[in-house]
C-alpha cells in the first residue's frame, strides 16, 4: 500500500475512489511509467511491450471520458502529470 500513498497525495480534490476516472489516469501513469524504465532495461520484453500499449489505450480512452465530461479536470489531470494532451481535443 506504500507505493499508493504519493498517487494519492497528488490526486485531484483528494478523491479516494479508485472508481474515480481520474483516479484510474493516475493509476495507469504510474504503471506506465514502471514499465517504461523496464523496457529501456529490457528492450527485447515484447510481453512486456504489449502489456504497456494495452495500458496506454486504456489510459487514452479515459483522457477522452473526461476531456468530453469535465474539460477542467482533465487540463488539471494532464498539467498535473506531465503528459500530452490528447489530440483531437
Amino acid at each position: 500500500m506504500n507505493k499508493y500513498k504519493y498517487v494519492d497525495a497528488q490526486l485531484v480534490g483528494g478523491s479516494r475512489n479508485t472508481g474515480f476516472a481520474a483516479s484510474q489516469i493516475h493509476y495507469l501513469t504510474r504503471q506506465i511509467l514502471k514499465l517504461t524504465s523496464h523496457l529501456e532495461l529490457h528492450p527485447e520484453d515484447y510481453s512486456s511491450q504489449r502489456g504497456l500499449q494495452k495500458l496506454l489505450g486504456k489510459r487514452r480512452r479515459l483522457l477522452i471520458y473526461l476531456a468530453d465530461k469535465n474539460t477542467a479536470l482533465y487540463t488539471e489531470i494532464v498539467r498535473n502529470l506531465g503528459i500530452r494532451g490528447l489530440k483531437r481535443r
